[in-house]
């Protein structure tokens, strides 16, 4: 009996990576996932890599599992591959309190994002 085997979520000259749990908000993720959106995949580590941005450190890290992925689960071409999709959005929220004057206290938000990056074995054109 048994579950049925789940679809892939992606094509078959794909291959899929997710980080859930990347501390820092969904829009300066973003601006770092435009980036990258439509380069060579060793192109974008190269960027990432060389970029001022703090969150850049966490992409590379969800972008180099992608490649692995196509590598080594899918049987993908490396020098081929191309990030064919980067998106972004919010996770989970931590609330802490910072006291303040006179029996005071303020909410402080510390939130997470989730990465998801694609990346496609380009066409010899």
């Amino acid at each position: 009996m048994g579950k049925q085997k789940a679809p892939r979520r992606v094509a078959d000259n794909e291959a899929l990576a997710v980080g859930t749990m990347i501390r820092g908000s969904a829009q300066k993720l973003n601006l770092v996932a435009g980036l990258i959106r439509g380069k060579k995949a060793e192109d974008a580590l190269n960027i990432l890599a060389f970029s001022k941005k703090a969150m850049a450190k966490d992409a590379s890290k969800v972008l180099a599992s992608a490649i692995a992925n196509a590598e080594n689960n899918h049987d993908l071409d490396v020098d081929a591959l191309v990030v064919a999709e980067a998106s972004v959005g919010k996770s989970i929220t931590m609330k802490r309190f910072h006291t303040r004057g006179r029996g005071k206290s303020t909410r402080i938000l510390k939130p997470f994002s989730r990465l998801r990056i694609v990346v496609r074995e380009a066409e010899e054109a």
